[in-house]
């Protein structure tokens, strides 16, 4: 198309000095058959190109299929298993802890923790134009931009809860793996509000598990409060009841 316009270009320049109406009425019909031929080159090339697209885009939905095919469960081919994804992290030299793999599932919309459906790594893999594990491997600190931005970790956020539910009808998650959560998608950000907070965690006995409204107030707490001070914290305020435990606590532990 960019030729095609090149054509265009050049024409205009070859087009004579407009000294007369004579002249005026030749240099628009010239360019009208330039367009003309243009539209013509265009329209009568277009199933040409969508066709180059279409094999284009069929040849990179092959590789991306044949990628799944060497991590795929070997009794069924139709998903990922948590074997697979540790040999998918070993090739990709992070650990499977590693943030980012999380963020992988995120841009999947994985549903089962630990596995990956054909469809969610298509999904993800054709989005981040990775259709080998080099390729992957170079996507993911893009990846990672795209999740951090603003937009996208409150959404990862609330994703990273949803998808260590494991169990049907399941609705909190215990505190051991909480701990371990907050420390992946809250550390590098928060460090120290984590820190504190899952020293509380571990020390308290009135909560076994966390719900999703106590996940959400953590988060909402880490960007609204001065920390460590805590100086813009009120009690009074609709925060989960184990954040105000956790206030006191602090002030307790300051005094």
């Amino acid at each position: 198309v960019s030729s095609l316009w090149s054509i265009y270009y050049f024409s205009l320049k070859l087009l004579p000095p407009l000294r007369s109406f004579s002249l005026l009425k030749l240099s628009c019909l010239r360019l009208r058959c330039v367009v003309e031929g243009i539209e013509f080159i265009f329209f009568s090339h277009s199933d040409l190109f969508r066709s180059a697209s279409s094999k284009g885009c069929s040849k990179e939905m092959d590789r991306i299929d044949h990628l799944f095919n060497h991590y795929a469960n070997r009794s069924s081919s139709h998903f990922i298993d948590p074997e697979g994804i540790e040999e998918l992290c070993s090739n990709l030299e992070v650990s499977h802890t590693d943030i980012r793999i999380l963020m992988l599932a995120w841009k999947m919309k994985a549903e089962k923790q630990g596995y990956f459906t054909r469809e969610e790594w298509r999904r993800a893999l054709k989005a981040l134009r990775a259709d080998t594990i080099s390729k992957l491997k170079k996507a993911l600190p893009e990846l990672e931009k795209e999740v951090r931005r603003p937009s996208n970790f409150s959404d990862f956020y609330v994703y990273a809860f949803r998808y260590c539910l494991t169990e049907e009808k399941q609705k909190s998650i215990d505190i051991e793996t909480i701990c371990q959560l907050l420390d992946i998608v809250l550390g590098s950000t928060f460090r120290a509000q984590v820190d504190y907070f899952v020293d509380y965690l571990k020390i308290q006995n009135d909560y076994k598990v966390i719900n999703m409204d106590q996940w959400l107030g953590f988060y909402r707490f880490c960007n609204e409060i001065s920390f460590p001070d805590m100086s813009n914290y009120n009690p009074e305020l609709a925060w989960p009841l184990i954040l105000d435990n956790f206030f006191e606590w602090m002030r307790e532990k300051e005094a």
